[in-house]
């Protein structure tokens, strides 16, 4: 590389972690050096969002959009996202198609009283950022009022502890990379809530013209990661799901076969569409575009009756 190599990166304590761990995994891989890589915060709107559900404000991208307009007028060579805050549609120029090895994508509970779920007080307050968890949360406790909570990962306990929240649920990845795993009441099996498609798994994005930039991802991109983020993504682009569509996906690669799972709630958490499947690995895009139009096809007529 004739010049540095500059990643870009929302500003959180999380993302920067993040944005460490790529450099990290680059440097391990090429024969390039610390001194070689620079790190650059890059303020996102969903960053300055404080108290509102994203979906109102333009959904997902909203921790995207200023990191990709920085990318695209070559301000940064790599942008690092979190997949799961990632919209599903490609912006065009751009590249997202390397991945690091996928940490746990489980979902944890973290109570004031170290209360389970199924243990909290009756109508609990219970924070959340999302339509997916609070339909997840309610279909095991229908009594719990989910209450909208924003912010990184430390204001979130902090919010909890100062007794905004008696609970908060939060992703198993992110609370293991901050290293607050001391904090965690419960940690949820797949089969009691499945999380966020792409949920642990970070993402290295490029302009798709940058040959270089491309050649270097591809010596750090994980496999197995690759197939199941875009199986997983899959669904999404068919559902066009966003912030404001509750959609749950999860896949696991077991010897030849790909394992994928995925539900999908109607607007106002009433109705749950679910489907499983498994296929040959080599057809981990079918698996994900398969399952989108069973559940595209299952919630349509649903709502025809």
């Amino acid at each position: 590389m004739e010049k540095k190599i500059t990643i870009g990166s929302r500003g959180s304590n999380l993302a920067l972690l993040y944005a460490q761990k790529a450099k990290e995994t680059i440097i391990q891989n090429t024969n390039l050096s610390d001194n070689d890589i620079v790190i650059k915060k890059i303020t996102t709107k969903g960053d300055q969002v404080k108290d509102t559900r994203l979906s109102e404000f333009g959904g997902k991208g909203l921790f995207s959009s200023n990191i990709e307009k920085e990318l695209k007028n070559k301000s940064i060579d790599i942008a690092v996202h979190a997949l799961k805050d990632l919209p599903a549609i490609e912006t065009d120029g751009l590249i997202t198609d390397n991945f690091l090895e996928r940490n746990d994508p489980k979902e944890i509970l973290i109570s004031r009283d170290k209360k389970k779920l199924k243990d909290l007080d009756l109508k609990s307050v219970v924070g959340t950022s999302s339509y997916r968890r609070e339909f997840q949360i309610k279909k095991i406790r229908p009594d719990i009022n989910c209450k909208l909570i924003r912010g990184n990962v430390d204001t979130r306990i902090k919010k909890l502890k100062e007794g905004q929240y008696d609970a908060i649920v939060l992703s198993l990845a992110g609370v293991k990379y901050l290293k607050l795993e001391n904090e965690i009441t419960e940690i949820f099996g797949i089969e009691e809530i499945i999380p966020s498609a792409g949920q642990g798994i970070i993402a290295l994005q490029c302009r798709k013209d940058d040959k270089e930039i491309n050649s270097l991802l591809k010596k750090i991109n994980h496999d197995e990661t690759y197939k199941r983020a875009h199986a997983e993504r899959n669904i999404l682009k068919v559902l066009e799901g966003d912030c404001e569509t509750a959609i749950g996906a999860h896949s696991i690669i077991n010897e030849e076969n790909i394992i994928l799972e995925a539900e999908l709630f109607s607007l106002d958490g009433s109705k749950r569409f679910y489907e499983k499947k498994t296929e040959k690995i080599e057809k981990f895009r079918e698996i994900g575009n398969q399952i989108g139009q069973i559940l595209k096809t299952k919630s349509n007529n649903s709502y025809k009756r």
